[in-house]
């Protein structure tokens, strides 16, 4: 394993996704303080409270929305003496490239991310994912709660019923309908905050990680993802582990893509700016 450079680059922001709080990172901000990095990983606004009292009073989860998500954490990582390597999870996926897109971060990795405006890929296993709010139209301003039969098919489908069983336990809490729905339907709003200019050049390295096992964003919908940014000649990488799930965050063989994000993030960050965009044509 790589050690971290000696260099400007000494930070982590870590951004967690729907259905999740911070706590999802746990063992991976243990793993990069390992490696002397500083590790940020703030809650989405309103939910710095544990797992446990966001079931019992989810009132914080059901009033989020993305473009104060995305503001929160422009605001964090601005305060930063540093710009910082960013890595989202899920919906947090889709907000680091929305701030990569306002020009923050050192390097960026989006892991199975949530789709930006422009993905038209909506696999049956993404619908049957989100069915639990996205079939109640009134399910836009509430948080709705996430069943452990919900989080075995989206989340755990790659681990036994009783290990995912005591992942839903750790981690889950209920989903925030109105991020659902303004992720969902994007394509259709000429004014989503899920917007990015994939084309720009000015902005940090990043890469996109799939899953070869996600039901909640298939492989094909991060291909679809990473294909946005060909006409962009900044640095764009794509990369997919099999067998992972959504929740490779924490199925076993996360150190693995903990590891790979992290070392391609730190390489990406260290190299001159002329070097992370392509000098011809674009990457394809």
């Amino acid at each position: 394993m790589a050690s971290a450079p000696q260099g400007p680059v000494d930070t982590v922001v870590l951004i967690h996704g729907l259905w999740m709080t911070s706590r999802s990172w746990e063992r991976w901000a243990t793993r990069f303080a390992g490696r002397g990095l500083r590790v940020v990983t703030p809650s989405w606004p309103g939910m710095e409270g544990d797992v446990e009292q966001l079931r019992e009073d989810p009132t914080p989860i059901a009033q989020q929305r993305i473009a104060e998500i995305v503001d929160h954490y422009d605001r964090i990582i601005r305060a930063l003496p540093a710009a910082p390597i960013i890595m989202g999870h899920s919906f947090g996926g889709l907000i680091t490239q929305v701030l990569v897109d306002r020009g923050l971060g050192a390097a960026a990795v989006g892991i199975h991310p949530a789709a930006v405006k422009g993905v038209l890929k909506l696999p049956l296993s993404t619908l049957r994912s989100a069915f639990s709010i996205l079939h109640n139209p009134a399910n836009r301003n509430r948080a709705v709660p996430f069943t452990p039969d919900d989080f075995h098919y989206a989340f755990g489908n790659t681990l036994s019923r009783e290990d995912s069983d005591r992942a839903w336990q750790r981690y889950a809490v209920p989903g925030a309908g109105r991020v659902l729905f303004e992720g969902a339907f994007a394509n259709l709003d000429p004014k989503s905050p899920a917007e990015v200019d994939t084309r720009r050049t000015d902005r940090a390295p990043l890469l996109l990680i799939a899953g070869g096992a996600d039901h909640v964003v298939p492989p094909t919908v991060v291909r679809s993802n990473a294909a946005l940014y060909q006409k962009s000649r900044a640095l764009t990488a794509y990369h997919e582990f099999r067998g992972r799930s959504h929740f490779t965050v924490g199925q076993p063989g996360w150190e693995q893509v903990a590891d790979y994000a992290l070392d391609w993030a730190l390489r990406a960050a260290a190299l001159p700016r002329e070097q992370t965009v392509a000098s011809e044509t674009p990457r394809r």
